[in-house]
């Protein structure tokens, strides 16, 4: 060890036993990282050879010392007799602008360390590991640096969460086929078995808490399987063949992460994910928009229409052009039709290796008929890829169903990827998952498109290096209260506290016959129409769905929110909130000094105060409000929505009063300002 920073790391160390806040100390073994407003420390030791690390939130214990290291093939472990080769500790302090987003402007402030170690025994394999600390979280990686392995296969991570106390989480299972989409299970951390990430968790010691990653790249994604007590332990999703990780002398893992906060609410406005991920890497993002749209695709759901040709076919040229029409005549300026091409069949939902054709139309729909009516008509068409997890038959067309939508004036590709498995062998989230997502991202942008995921692997933040990655669904959405039980009026408080955190979700809101009554018997959307329009603030996407049949939305003053809501942001507060209760978001248009305020329950009634301490002092705004009418919930009167205004200031009160499953949604539009 270089003999100048073992005597400055001991004086530090000294330094910390009394009280000083310096960022390190060593005795040789111990370093300290602590967050540039010393909110947060990360603590590195190495004892007897073996590192670990634990986590403090100001003088509380978070994490208990935690191991860390990996197992390859042939139980070959890198894990233990290491020594510190060098540590070095830096600072960065920035502020970068997002294409698109919840927030325009992100801060990015984090002290790192960075630890080199190597074995000491004949491999003298070399492990780095990078420390990030946050004042919102902590973040760490592992960088196993080129030497003379050629092939690595990763048979295990044994990262593990130590954490100090019990508490809540919510939680949905790892390895089931429906993916990410369940509903959240709220237990202690000690009853746990194997979830997903993100996993939100109000602790015992009065904290909130969420594991996830950032930046996952070229590796598999991690579920968290709890061991014994309240010790979760990294569980990376395999390949087929048993192997987590395929790599060639080199890797560089994901950013394990962990958002600290002493109120849930702070955990949903934490940029800590988005700060983790690369720069930009797009030359150009003019192609790149954000806006709501309407679709055939509720009809389907709710049995009106079928996705596959036939007397009862969706996407008909006929019925692409009625909602061209009702495109205009709601002020919407796109449209999604699902089912245009050719291989929809009763069957091509069932895990086989249905095909698809990406270039030719499906009976009774005419692409460049309808393209060329939306195009005349200021309607823009996003295109639609159903691969049903073939991969192998979508790969082969993808450069020319890009190419073909590009030259049809389309830009925005929704692609699902319906199948329990990808070609019916590999996870969504492992690392073929991962790789196949990343490539599409990619030529998608070669063609100047932007997308969004259905069935995807879950967001890390990725959207800051390829902004063309609008969002995706990686949850039950909406179509679940067409054909299912349904959403339980919970369900939309515990999103934002937790799936929210991973990214935008293409959750499909604005639903104004929440009765269905043009649907399946007996189903029905389990929320107020108030609370739909709450639902376009709260959940966030930059492309919003209105997901209703377009001719309920004609004639109903209630729409107007919907036509006047933005779908980029200048900034994004969290007003209050309970996981699973209740939430109230707003948010400031990028483009004006309005801001929108969306105010969702659950299944109980509720009357909130809010202060107006966020608009901005000294200007007038005309607050519009669209809540539950008098005796309105989710199964009295469900629709009727009471619209009123009110002029208000910075510091006034408002009072929200809430059905039960309702909500309130409020546009404040500025009239004057002393500016």
């Amino acid at each position: 060890m270089n003999t100048r920073f073992f005597l400055w790391g001991f004086i530090l160390a000294w330094s910390f036993l009394f009280g000083s806040c310096d960022d390190r100390e060593t005795n040789g073994t111990s370093l300290i990282l602590k967050s540039p407003g010393a909110v947060n420390s990360i603590h590195f030791d190495l004892t007897d050879g073996l590192p670990s690390y634990g986590v403090y939130h100001l003088k509380t214990e978070v994490l208990k010392p935690s191991k860390l290291g990996f197992v390859f093939s042939h139980q070959d472990t890198l894990q233990g007799d290491f020594k510190v080769l060098n540590s070095e500790i830096t600072s960065v302090d920035d502020t970068w602008e997002q294409v698109w987003g919840a927030k325009h402007s992100i801060h990015n402030t984090y002290k790192q360390l960075l630890v080199e170690l190597q074995e000491t025994t004949s491999k003298k394999r070399k492990l780095n590991i990078e420390f990030r600390a946050y004042d919102d979280g902590i973040a760490f990686r592992y960088i196993f640096p080129k030497q003379e392995a050629d092939s690595i296969q990763i048979m295990d991570e044994l990262t593990t969460f130590e954490l100090k106390d019990d508490g809540k989480a919510w939680w949905i299972p790892a390895y089931d086929e429906q993916r990410y989409e369940n509903l959240f299970t709220a237990s202690n951390v000690s009853t746990l078995d194997t979830v997903h990430t993100p996993l939100t968790i109000e602790s015992n010691s009065g904290l909130a808490l969420s594991f996830h990653e950032a930046n996952l790249t070229d590796f598999a994604s991690i579920t968290l399987a709890h061991t014994s007590g309240t010790t979760l332990k990294t569980d990376l999703v395999p390949w087929s063949d048993g192997v987590k990780v395929k790599a060639s002398q080199t890797f560089t893992t994901p950013w394990r992460t962990l958002q600290i906060s002493e109120k849930a609410t702070n955990l949903i406005t934490s940029n800590l994910i988005l700060n983790l991920n690369e720069p930009n890497a797009l030359a150009d993002t003019s192609f790149i928009k954000t806006f709501k749209y309407i679709g055939i695709w509720w009809g389907m759901h709710i049995g009106k229409y079928s996705f596959w040709e036939g007397p009862m076919q969706g996407a008909t040229t006929v019925h692409a052009k009625e909602y061209i029409d009702y495109a205009n005549q709601l002020g919407i300026d796109h449209l999604l039709i699902e089912g245009w091409n050719k291989g929809w069949t009763p069957s091509w939902y069932e895990n086989k290796m249905h095909t698809f054709s990406f270039v030719d139309d499906a009976d009774n729909f005419d692409l460049k008929e309808v393209t060329d009516y939306s195009n005349n008509h200021g309607v823009e068409i996003i295109g639609y890829h159903e691969t049903g997890s073939n991969l192998e038959n979508y790969l082969k067309q993808v450069d020319s169903a890009f190419a073909l939508y590009k030259a049809r004036g389309i830009h925005t590709v929704k692609i699902g990827h319906v199948g329990s498995k990808l070609n019916m062998k590999e996870w969504h989230q492992g690392q073929f998952g991962v790789n196949y997502f990343r490539y599409i991202l990619k030529k998608a942008a070669e063609y100047d498109i932007q997308i969004y995921f259905h069935e995807p692997i879950k967001d890390t933040g990725e959207r800051r290096t390829y902004p063309n990655m609008m969002a995706r669904e990686a949850a039950r959405g909406q179509e679940y209260n067409a054909w299912s039980e349904g959403n339980p009026p919970n369900y939309t408080t515990i999103l934002p506290f937790t799936r929210m955190l991973a990214g935008p979700m293409d959750f499909t809101p604005a639903i104004f016959d929440v009765e269905v009554s043009e649907g399946y018997p007996g189903k029905r959307v389990h929320s107020t129409r108030a609370k739909q329009l709450a639902l376009m603030v709260v959940i966030y996407s930059p492309i919003q769905m209105l997901a209703d049949l377009p001719e309920n939305y004609v004639n109903q003053p209630s729409f107007q929110f919907l036509r006047d809501i933005p779908t980029d942001w200048e900034d994004t507060h969290i007003l209050d909130g309970e996981i699973g209760n209740y939430i109230v978001t707003v948010r400031k248009d990028i483009n004006s000094s309005d801001w929108y305020l969306g105010s969702i329950t659950n299944e109980e009634a509720r009357d909130l105060t809010i202060n107006l301490d966020f608009l901005d002092d000294g200007a007038t705004y005309e607050a519009q409000i669209y809540a539950d009418s008098a005796d309105t919930d989710v199964t009295h009167n469900p629709s009727a929505v009471t619209i009123t205004s009110a002029q208000v200031t910075f510091g006034d009160t408002l009072r929200l009063k809430m059905g039960a499953s309702g909500g309130a949604a409020i546009r404040f539009k500025q009239i004057s300002s002393n500016e």
